[in-house]
């Protein structure tokens, strides 16, 4: 979702972009009914030697001066047909998520030489970097964004039958996560200590043994329900249900569903770890807690709705951090301008 919406921007701006993905893949069916060229491209390993030659033509035939890599395979090749084919333009790979490993003495010297600059989503994900021994004076960060426009794709109708479907009451407290696997049973594992019956809606995940039995020790009788992977359009109508929104996750990058919470006004509780640290300001846009401690994040969700001014500030924070500070504008901007110091600062030619 990112890459489309910061592919769309450029070109809105005047900028020729190319996006080499999958054919068939979701980013492809994003872009398909757009004017981005898009090259269908399978990488079928970190040394696949005709996605290299691909690659090496395609930034010959649409004189590209920047190559943005965005994922494991495709920052191998990258600097491969930099490095062997001498390509004339600026490499840049992007981190979205907290590194747990980026692989060793080598692997840092690929990464930290091969290319330009890293860009990293978050300052979390720019520490888990530099603690891996990335210099970082390497690391540059953008925060992603999220677009006005995918907001209007909302449906009451849709809304009105997850209502009917959870038997939602006015004096209901529904609670929702919207992520794949990310320690949901932290959120679980708090419910009894709220002190009532509430319903937690899970989109993303079924429930596993782990989560089961967790369900199965509850003193309360509390509705728990798993809606599975749906698709991101449909997604959005989920948190027209919500009473708040909680992602237990420490490896997050900036998660698009707290900043998609925010925008609706469904405030937002978090773990106080990697990107949703730059994302939340405790109190003013959202809640955060320490990983694992189940109390304070019962707390947090008991504050959320005894407290009706606070709700009230967490929901306006929560919107203008979601409107302003995170924009898409403010992303594609951000990115424009990052894009132009660096093509500036290595002279690229294409015709050199």
């Amino acid at each position: 979702m990112s890459v489309s919406y910061l592919a769309k921007g450029l070109k809105q701006r005047g900028h020729t972009v190319v996006v080499v993905a999958r054919g068939g893949s979701f980013l492809n069916e994003l872009l398909k009914d757009s004017d981005i060229i898009f090259k269908a491209m399978t990488i079928r390993s970190r040394f696949d030697r005709n996605a290299i030659r691909q690659l090496v033509d395609l930034v010959k035939e649409y004189q590209i001066q920047i190559i943005n890599a965005q994922s494991s395979k495709d920052r191998y090749i990258t600097v491969f047909a930099k490095f062997f084919y001498r390509l004339p333009v600026v490499l840049i790979h992007t981190r979205r998520q907290v590194a747990m490993s980026v692989g060793g003495f080598i692997q840092n010297i690929i990464y930290v030489k091969g290319t330009d600059k890293i860009v990293v989503v978050s300052e979390g994900v720019k520490q888990s970097l530099a603690s891996k021994k990335i210099p970082e004076s390497h690391i540059q960060v953008i925060y992603n964004g999220t677009p006005k426009e995918k907001y209007q794709q909302i449906d009451p109708t849709i809304t009105q039958r997850l209502k009917e479907k959870f038997s939602i009451s006015p004096d209901d407290i529904v609670i929702g996560s919207i992520a794949r696997r990310k320690k949901q049973d932290q959120l679980l594992r708090s419910l009894d200590l709220l002190g009532r019956p509430v319903k937690v809606v899970f989109v993303g995940i079924q429930e596993d043994d782990e989560l089961r039995k967790i369900r199965s020790e509850f003193k309360l009788p509390h509705w728990v329900y798993y809606e599975g992977e749906v698709d991101s359009k449909t997604a959005l109508n989920y948190y027209r249900v919500f009473t708040c929104t909680v992602l237990c996750s420490v490896s997050e990058g900036l998660s698009q569903g707290l900043l998609e919470s925010m925008y609706l006004g469904v405030p937002v509780i978090a773990t106080a770890a990697a990107g949703n640290i730059d994302l939340i300001r405790h109190e003013y846009n959202g809640l955060l807690f320490p990983d694992e401690n189940i109390e304070a994040l019962a707390n947090c969700i008991k504050t959320i709705h005894s407290n009706p001014h606070l709700y009230k500030n967490l929901v306006s924070g929560g919107i203008t951090t979601a409107t302003d500070t995170f924009s898409i504008d403010r992303t594609i901007k951000t990115y424009e301008e990052f894009y132009t110091r660096l093509l500036s600062s290595r002279k690229i030619n294409i015709h050199d």
